[in-house]
């Protein structure tokens, strides 16, 4: 008993063993606060502002073309530049933008168009930064601890998805969006001191400027390993099927419970953060693709059993299962990702992992509301579960490299790991 409880127990060793780990985590953790609380905050300001559906969904659609540029030009001068660098200016960047959401509503007539501009803005920025902040990890982390610190990252990322959009709801409607941003700037600058303390992470000697021909060499890395693809096209087939955030409003009417419609959006944060907390058993996973494949099959049959639940408990239980087992996905996908990725290509598939990720969830939510449309709510969740199980079963049929992968014989995870015990050898020598 004891020693199951040790393996779903959390592996702290990240933070004990890297004290950078230790500084890049603590602002994570103050930042992801902020963030959530802004995220509630301007499209509730856009509302009361407004009184349009259109507005507040124009908010999303103008942050997806920065999403995109930014997300591979950030992949590109992660691999060109310090890390450290394109990190702190970045927050320095979001803590600037903030500011400008808090001065605005600060005013006796805020503007509308500021919350597209700086909406638009600080995504760019954020997607500039995130890849840096992705490959950065593999270099403070020790290789055989890159399991351990994905899921410390899934377990801050879930604890804030589910408490600080509640304390950003109870802002906004109790103090008003001003104060809501005026906690995010704080936040922001609380990191930024964090930020400062860690040490400057240069790129190789013979790191390729950052420019289009760097990006395509990139892309033509990723092509060119099936086991990578998969996990891009596993992922963007689980949420483009099976996501369907955009139908719990609908869902909690048809339940005849409207009241509960915060607990079906945070029901996969819950599920996640279960997943998260007891994932220390991730670590010993080797074949990471076939643990993918098994997890995002999970997701897709949680989803399509929501289509059945007969009342909001047992809706609350399928969509927690499905955020646990697309959470336990993720793990796998990041730790493939910092074991196997050379770290001169590594800022560079960063920006395409983003991409991978979060165009899913925008389109799989179009999805969803095209299907609902024509079959109604329950329809649209349950075929798209099952489209889900079937995309994900042919694409590993159709990638057998990603199925059979395994970090003990892989050669790419094996000469990651002699890299970085050849440089730790030269670095206690």
């Amino acid at each position: 008993m004891k020693r199951l409880l040790h393996h779903l127990s959390i592996d702290l060793s990240p933070l004990r063993d890297s004290r950078d780990y230790r500084l890049l985590f603590s602002s994570g953790v103050i930042t992801m606060f902020g963030t959530f609380i802004t995220l509630v905050a301007v499209p509730y300001q856009m509302k009361e502002l407004t009184d349009s559906y259109l507005a507040v969904g124009l908010v999303s659609l103008a942050e997806f073309v920065p999403m995109v540029v930014c997300g591979l030009w950030g992949g590109a001068i992660a691999d060109a530049l310090d890390r450290r660098k394109i990190i702190v200016l970045s927050e320095l960047g979001l803590l600037i933008t903030t500011t400008a959401l808090m001065v605005n509503a600060m005013l006796p007539n805020p503007q509308v168009w500021v919350l597209y501009v700086m909406g638009a803005v600080s995504t760019g920025i954020a997607c500039l930064q995130r890849p840096s902040l992705e490959a950065v990890i593999q270099q403070v982390v020790k290789h055989d601890q890159q399991a351990a610190a994905a899921v410390l990252s899934s377990l801050r990322w879930n604890f804030g998805a589910i408490v600080a959009p509640a304390l950003g709801g109870l802002l906004v409607t109790k103090l008003g969006v001003a104060a809501a941003y005026g906690l995010d700037t704080l936040t922001f600058a609380l990191s930024l001191v964090l930020l400062w303390r860690v040490r400057s992470l240069p790129p190789a000697e013979d790191a390729a400027p950052a420019s289009l021909k760097s990006l395509v060499e990139g892309v033509r890395y990723a092509v060119g390993r099936s086991d990578l693809m998969g996990t891009y096209l596993v992922d963007i087939a689980a949420m483009v099927f099976a996501m369907a955030t955009a139908l719990f409003p609908f869902l909690a009417d048809e339940l005849r419970a409207p009241e509960a419609l915060g607990l079906l959006y945070s029901a996969a944060a819950v599920g996640a953060l279960i997943a998260s907390v007891t994932g220390r058993w991730t670590a010993r996973v080797q074949r990471q693709g076939l643990g993918v494949i098994v997890a995002a099959t999970l997701w897709g049959a949680a989803m399509a059993l929501t289509a059945l639940a007969p009342n909001v408990w047992l809706v609350f239980v399928c969509i927690a299962l499905a955020g646990a087992a697309d959470m336990i996905s993720g793990i796998f996908r990041m730790t493939m990702w910092n074991q196997t990725i050379p770290p001169e290509l590594r800022g560079r598939l960063a920006g395409i992992e983003l991409l991978s990720y979060a165009s899913g969830p925008m389109l799989g939510n179009t999805r969803a509301s095209l299907m609902a449309n024509f079959g109604g709510t329950r329809f649209s969740l349950g075929a798209g579960g099952l489209l889900c199980v079937g995309a994900v079963l042919g694409l590993a049929a159709a990638l057998p490299r990603f199925r059979r992968y395994d970090a003990r014989t892989d050669e790419h995870a094996l000469s990651e790991k002699a890299r970085r015990q050849a440089a730790a050898a030269q670095a206690t020598a």
